[in-house]
């Protein structure tokens, strides 16, 4: 591994919106030894995200929501996606204050405690993104309605999943993205631990 080297050539912007596209021109090593050919690559800077499943550990239930997504219309699939909470880290934000306040914003609890469950590149082929999920104990008994934020056009429906039928979820396919199937089939492994650590309503101090 530590033999492996990446020769940028160059780099430039090829497009600077909303989101920013880095065009590069590189080499890279190769298994069998040497370096490749000149590539030219197209790099997709989005940012980098924290997710967060809601959790209610008592009630042994989720908190989903579901929103409106261009992306899955474009790609011909139904646009209101079941997702699980997450955003945008700004610069200056740390990923616990991101996780605690889109919570808020998205389903209207509070994240009592956050529980680290995985960090993963979304789509390494052409993006530099990552998402750090969180799992985040909430008391549910509140959850449902329309939430979000109305100067960023959100119209977020919140709902409840009991644990129980997590898994006919993700089995029929109902969890069609790969941010919510990661964060369900984490707890699914985890579920056992989750429930020994904060089942009895209280768990550790506040997050």
């Amino acid at each position: 591994m530590s033999e492996r080297k990446i020769d940028i050539i160059e780099k430039t912007a090829a497009f600077q919106g909303y989101f920013r596209i880095d065009r590069y021109r590189l080499r890279h090593s190769l298994h069998a030894g040497g370096m490749s050919a000149e590539l030219t690559r197209e790099v997709f800077e989005r940012g980098h995200a924290v997710a967060v499943l809601p959790f209610d550990p008592v009630r042994d239930e989720l908190v989903l929501i579901e929103q409106f997504r261009i992306g899955a219309h474009a790609a011909g699939k139904d646009p209101w996606i079941t997702e699980i909470v997450a955003g945008i880290i700004d610069q200056g934000e740390s990923i616990q204050s991101v996780a605690q306040r889109e919570t808020i914003e998205e389903t209207g609890l509070t994240a009592r405690e956050l529980w680290p469950m995985v960090r993963y590149l979304v789509s390494p082929g052409g993006a530099t993104e990552t998402v750090e999920m969180f799992l985040a104990r909430v008391d549910s008994a509140k959850a449902g309605g329309i939430y979000g934020l109305d100067h960023e056009h959100e119209d977020i429906r919140v709902f409840t999943l009991p644990y129980g039928e997590v898994r006919d979820f993700v089995d029929s396919g109902r969890a069609d993205n790969a941010m919510t199937l990661v964060a369900l089939q984490w707890l699914m492994l985890h579920h056992d631990a989750v429930i020994a650590r904060w089942g009895d309503g209280t768990g550790a101090s506040e997050a």
